[in-house]
Order: C-alpha cells, then sequence, then structure tokens
C-alpha cells in the first residue's frame, strides 16, 4: 500500500511542498494528492498589480505538477477529521471524502476584518484572486478626481497604495496608519518611504484607527470622516476556522500549533505550513503571516515528512527573517537589512536596484513553483515504513 499524502492549499506553501515531496520521495511508496479551490497557482504578492489594472499570466496548476506524479483535486476543503484522517471536500464533481497517512494543511489566510462595521459589505482587499478582480473592475469604473483609501501600514498596504498612485494618477490616493508610516523602517529607509509617497502624491492619516466603512467614506475612531469612492482593507490577515473545527490545537489566531519540525502537537500525522501554522521563529516569537514565512515552513515542514517516513534525521531549517522587500510601484523599492530580533538595521537597499532584486525574487519563486521537477534526484528515497489502514505504522 502507497502512503497517502494529502496537501491542502496550492499557494506558496502548499504548491512548494507538494514539488518538493513529489521531488524526493519514490513514487513507488508515495501518492501525493493537492486539493485546491482553484484550476491556477496565484502569487499573491501580485495581486496589487492584478487590481491595479495589469494583466498578468497565471499557471495551471494541472502544467505545474505535470510529470510529476502528484494528483490534483480541484476542490475546496469543508472540514478534517484528524481522528479518521479525512478531508471533506467539494467541487465541480459534488462533495466528497479523501483520507491521508501524513496531511500538510497549507490553506493559507484571508482578509482580517477585525469586527469593523462596513468592512464586510463596503471594502474591497487584494488577498485573493476573485476580491483583487472585483476591485480592478471597481476602479476601472472610477473616473478621474476619484478617492481610494488603503487601510493599512503594513507591506500590504503599502505596496497597494504605491501601485495605485503609479498606476492611476488621475485618483487621489490615501492610506490610513494606526502608528507612524515605516516605523519598524531605519531612518534613511523611511526617509526613502516618505519621499516615494510625496512623489505619487500618496495622503497619509498616521495615528488614525477606522472604526467604520461605508459606501463613500470611512469614520476615523476621532470621529474624522475621511472620503472614499473605495476603501481598500489590508489591516491584517486571518485564516480559515477548519483548523479550529476540526480538534485540532490551535492558538487564539486560529493557527495550528506545531512543534519546531511543523507537526501538529496535538496529532503528529498532521503537519502545517504557511500562514495557518502557529510556528515560533528563532527570536522566540511567533512567525508573521508572510510569504516568508510561507517559504521557511514549508521546506521545514516537508524535509520533516521526508525524513520520518525514510528514517533519516530530521534536519532544521532556519527560521530567521533578514529583510523585507517593499516595492513601492514598478520602478522603485525598499530592501531592509534586519537582525536576529527582526529589528531594521541602519543599511537599506532603495530605488531601481531594490525594484530589480524584488522582480527578481518574484521572477525566483515562480519559477520555482513551475519547474517542480527542477534537480530532480537520479534515485528518490524509499520509505521504510508503511502505514496500514487502521493508522499502525507497520514496517515495510
Amino acid at each position: 500500500m502507497k502512503h497517502r499524502i494529502v496537501v491542502l492549499g496550492a499557494g506558496y506553501a502548499g504548491a512548494f511542498a507538494a514539488g518538493n515531496l513529489a521531488r524526493r520521495l519514490a513514487a513507488a511508496d508515495t501518492e501525493i494528492t493537492v486539493v485546491n479551490a482553484e484550476p491556477d497557482f496565484v502569487e499573491r504578492m501580485r495581486l496589487h498589480q492584478l487590481a491595479s489594472g495589469q494583466d498578468l499570466a497565471f499557471r495551471k496548476l494541472a502544467d505545474v505538477f505535470a510529470g510529476t506524479g502528484v494528483r490534483l483535486r480541484l476542490a475546496r476543503v469543508t472540514g478534517v477529521d484528524p481522528e479518521r484522517r479525512t478531508v471533506a471536500v467539494t467541487g465541480e464533481d459534488g462533495d466528497g471524502e479523501l483520507a491521508y497517512d501524513t496531511l500538510l494543511y497549507a490553506l493559507g489566510s484571508s482578509v482580517a476584518h477585525h469586527g469593523v462595521p462596513g468592512v464586510a459589505e463596503y471594502a474591497f482587499d487584494v488577498t485573493g484572486r476573485s476580491s483583487a478582480l472585483r476591485l480592478r473592475e471597481r476602479l476601472a469604473g472610477l473616473g478621474g478626481g476619484g478617492t481610494v483609501l488603503v487601510v493599512g501600514e503594513g507591506l500590504t498596504g503599502i505596496e497597494t497604495a504605491t501601485e495605485f498612485a503609479e498606476s492611476r494618477p488621475d485618483l487621489s490616493v490615501a492610506l490610513a496608519a494606526r502608528g507612524e508610516l515605516g516605523a519598524w523602517l531605519s531612518p534613511k529607509a523611511r526617509r526613502h518611504l516618505r519621499q516615494a509617497f510625496d512623489r505619487l502624491g500618496i495622503t497619509v492619516h498616521e495615528h488614525t484607527g477606522i472604526e467604520a466603512v461605508e459606501p463613500a467614506r470611512a469614520i476615523a475612531t476621532d470621529g474624522t470622516s475621511i472620503p472614499a469612492d473605495v476603501t481598500v482593507w489590508a489591516a491584517g490577515f486571518a485564516v480559515h476556522p477548519i483548523a479550529a473545527a476540526s480538534g485540532l490545537e490551535v492558538a487564539e489566531t486560529g493557527q495550528i500549533v506545531v512543534d519546531r519540525t511543523m507537526r501538529s502537537v496535538s496529532h503528529p500525522d498532521v503537519y502545517a505550513a504557511g500562514d495557518c501554522a502557529y510556528a515560533i521563529g528563532e527570536n522566540g516569537r511567533p512567525l508573521p503571516m508572510s510569504c516568508a514565512s510561507a517559504g521557511f515552513t514549508n521546506m521545514q515542514a516537508t524535509a520533516a515528512i521526508i525524513a520520518r517516513l525514510t528514517g533519516g534525521e530530521v534536519p532544521t531549517v532556519g527560521l530567521k527573517y533578514y529583510g523585507n522587500h517593499i516595492s513601492l510601484g514598478r520602478r522603485d523599492a525598499i530592501f531592509q537589512m534586519v537582525d536576529g530580533d527582526a529589528r531594521s538595521k541602519s543599511w537599506y537597499l532603495g530605488g531601481r536596484p531594490a525594484a530589480r532584486l524584488k522582480s527578481g525574487v518574484l521572477r525566483g519563486a515562480g519559477f520555482g513553483i513551475a519547474h517542480p521537477t527542477f534537480g530532480m534526484p537520479k534515485r528518490r528515497r524509499r520509505l521504510t515504513t508503511a502505514p496500514d489502514r487502521a493508522g499502525v505504522r507497520v514496517a515495510a
């Protein structure tokens, strides 16, 4: 019997992980299935570009996994039963159930509304392709002089505001920040960021929380009304409640609590990677929801799965950040180096060199997804244990 590995989600974490597992485990011993709601690999880090009106090419997951032996199931996950080791799905083929011996949970995250009135009804976001396309259509119909308010001073908010201001100079773009814009950056990088906002004509409302969103404005916590034909919510991410509902141990955020190898602390047959994993970094703090964290956690999870199935020693993958890449439109960017505690160092790279570096990072990630068999070893590793269907591991 083959060992059944099911990967939930084909974003940065899930797609990379599935490719790595297929590349390094013998097909004679394993059956790898990827469950994803969309047929394409969606580059989330480019969705603000899509929303601004730029045309992006999306890779078909069927093409990505062609020749790898990975099975693709286009369906939405509706539940996980870790006691029975099954996943409930629904799709064009109707409702179904998949059994697994090892589960890699990588369903990612969506926009966090934080309970703010009007966000769900009136705000837009760039956390998924469908929501980015909805925003794209709204912006396309917005005439010159229209107002756009981006809520959130994190990387998503900054990249979205600058992309819109550069692509649509006929619009009035503003950003609402709960604190100081770029407060975490080094002084020189912060100055570069402010100069970019000034150059693009972006209005910044610092120390401004938003307590309500209406069709044509946002209301700040001090009662100030900020005009906004379009409000873009970029104030954080939230995970799907499926993990919490399944009985897996989760943190207050709903993320799956994992050990250093990305293995669920409550269910050893379940691993988590990406935004849905509550993993502690080398600085002793939870990893933030980000593409970089997806890279760290999927590499650690796949390395642990492969080692445990093939009788090897589980390696430790570094969980340390080295810097932040921030796009400021297509021709400007900031690369801020950070120390082991994720505090900004004095050195940073800005302008076109930083923009080229960010573009290279995105191309590299895209290449890795599109070529899962790149560097395929001549001999893939055989399993030393095989599962029986009662859930007990027996010698292969």
